[in-house]
């Protein structure tokens, strides 16, 4: 029965076809129905997504994700250290301890839950830091699949634009494409391909964790589906894909991004924002307070 009514729930999910709904989705059939840790959704974690992301890769060429890349890769950068640093800042102002505020400038500056979860062995972060720390970016980032894509057409906003200030302002890779992919198909192209400008400064943050903490840096894996990524962006190079191919690949994508969303919904719990101590939340907004309007200046006039 459990079964039949998370597949109605994914069917549904997809038939919307919108991402925030999806998580939303995923939210009340963990809510109402309580699945085991064993259940399907949650064995499966976040692959759909990785499996979405690596389909989305497919569709863009590589000139076309050198040119993204070119203009906007020195802002990425710009970006990632600021809000990193501006994070450990902010943290050590409010009196948050250094676990929790170098989990969420992590998630804040490079790629969210997957940052936290590279560096939280290094750090030697508790289970509650980091399930504090994955709870407010988890809140965020389903309010910015909701409303960035409205606020997007308020401002009458390019894709290219919806995009690469998705791709900027967002923390999540899914959450940046969920946005994205809900606006337009070209804005995603755009998302995806600079947010793996982003991610990939997961590198030097472990570098920098294990140097602040005096860890070692064994335990953190890097993504290997961003690897994959640049992989079918090489292939969708070297073979061409017509145009029809590229429909498939897109329409494909998004239904595992949008049931990879519904997994990961399906996997949190509302009785944990409970347990939230303020001033992390308060870290986290007025950080992202500062980002969203500055990435959308930086799109929209640079």
């Amino acid at each position: 029965m459990l079964s039949f009514i998370f597949i109605s729930l994914v069917l549904i999910s997809l038939f919307l076809g919108n991402a925030a709904l999806s998580i939303f989705l995923g939210v009340l059939f963990n809510y109402f129905f309580n699945p085991s840790k064993n259940f399907f959704s949650r064995r499966i974690n976040t692959l759909p997504l990785q499996i979405g992301i690596v389909l989305l890769g497919a569709t863009i060429s590589l000139p076309y994700a050198l040119n993204v890349s070119a203009e906007y890769l020195p802002w990425v950068s710009f970006f990632v250290i600021t809000s990193f640093i501006a994070g450990l800042l902010l943290g050590k102002i409010l009196g948050i301890h250094q676990r929790i505020a170098f989990l969420l400038s992590s998630g804040a500056a490079i790629c969210g839950g997957t940052a936290m979860a590279a560096v939280a062995p290094i750090i030697k972060a508790k289970p509650q830091e980091l399930l504090i720390a994955m709870t407010i970016v988890f809140l965020l980032n389903a309010i910015a699949i909701a409303l960035f894509p409205i606020v997007g057409s308020y401002f009458e906003m390019t894709n290219f634009e919806f995009g690469a200030w998705s791709a900027l302002a967002i923390h999540d890779t899914s959450s940046v494409i969920g946005s994205a992919v809900t606006y337009s198909s070209e804005s995603a192209q755009v998302a995806a391909t600079l947010k793996l400008g982003r991610t990939l400064w997961l590198i030097p943050l472990i570098l920098i964790a294990n140097w602040i903490f005096n860890k070692q840096a064994k335990a953190a894996k890097f993504p290997r589906f961003i690897i994959f990524f640049v992989a079918a962006i090489t292939l969708n190079t070297l073979l061409n894909f017509n145009s029809d191919m590229i429909n498939l690949l897109q329409i494909s994508s998004q239904i595992f991004l949008l049931f990879g969303l519904f997994c990961i919904g399906s996997q949190f719990d509302i009785n944990e924002i409970r347990s939230m101590d303020v001033k992390p939340l308060m870290m986290a907004l007025i950080l992202w307070a500062a980002v969203i309007p500055s990435a959308y200046f930086l799109v929209k006039y640079f």
